[in-house]
């Protein structure tokens, strides 16, 4: 078995481990006498259903990101690949994205203190700063594009659009929840558990979509050629 079929099972075994600690495949309506006072763990309320919904999402989404970097991996090793030089706003667009990341956490932990204001002033600066990130990475694409890096030139360069499109696309999706979560924060006069669960499930997305582009970032500038060689090892 090779090792992203490990990995794959790996997720998914996390995955259904998670999702039964929190008692989702419990069948309740089994149970006799009232459920209406069913918890699966005495003293701990089961988790909110975006909250299962967003970890199985970002499940899915790891798992497609990780066939992406394979795909890369294994391309490299052809003797026709040359990646493109890399912008150098790339750099920029990284502490952009973890600025980013930062603002929601704050913003997390300005829910948790019921403290409005802050909460909405970091989810702006949050906004703010990922809206910067998408114009970089834009212009990145554009740089390449003025020296005739296109995608159908050289699969290397096929490769960096594809890889930062989708996680482009990915933080479009986060930036919709996120308007979303701020417009219901700036017409609420105090933080409610609503309110607090959409923040922190902004942050946790916040968090994936850094921690995805970083190990992007690494893959395109050359720095996890290492770990490529041992991936072509182990999946040829």
């Amino acid at each position: 078995m090779s090792v992203m079929g490990l990995f794959f099972i790996s997720i998914f075994s996390f995955a259904m481990l998670w999702l039964a600690r929190q008692g989702v495949f419990a069948s309740h309506w089994l149970e006799e006498g009232d459920v209406a006072h069913y918890r699966p763990d005495a003293g701990k309320e089961p988790p909110p259903p975006a909250k299962v919904g967003l970890a199985i999402f970002l499940a899915v989404a790891g798992c497609l990101f990780s066939l992406l970097a394979a795909a890369f991996f294994m391309r490299g090793d052809a003797p026709d690949w040359q990646m493109p030089p890399i912008p150098g706003v790339l750099w920029l667009n990284t502490l952009l994205l973890a600025g980013s990341s930062v603002a929601l956490q704050l913003a997390l932990v300005a829910a948790r203190r019921a403290n409005v204001e802050r909460v909405k002033t970091a989810l702006l600066v949050g906004a703010a700063t990922a809206g910067l990130f998408l114009i970089g990475q834009i212009w990145a694409w554009r740089e390449l594009l003025e020296l005739r890096f296109f995608a159908s030139s050289n699969a290397a360069n096929a490769f960096f659009y594809l890889l930062t499109g989708a996680h482009a696309l990915h933080l479009i999706g986060g930036l919709a929840a996120l308007a979303r979560t701020t417009d219901r924060v700036r017409g609420a006069g105090r933080v409610t558990r609503e309110l607090t669960t959409s923040v922190e499930l902004c942050a946790i997305y916040w968090h994936f979509l850094l921690f995805v582009w970083l190990l992007m970032f690494a893959m395109l500038i050359g720095w996890a050629d290492g770990f490529g060689v041992i991936c072509r090892r182990l999946l040829s």
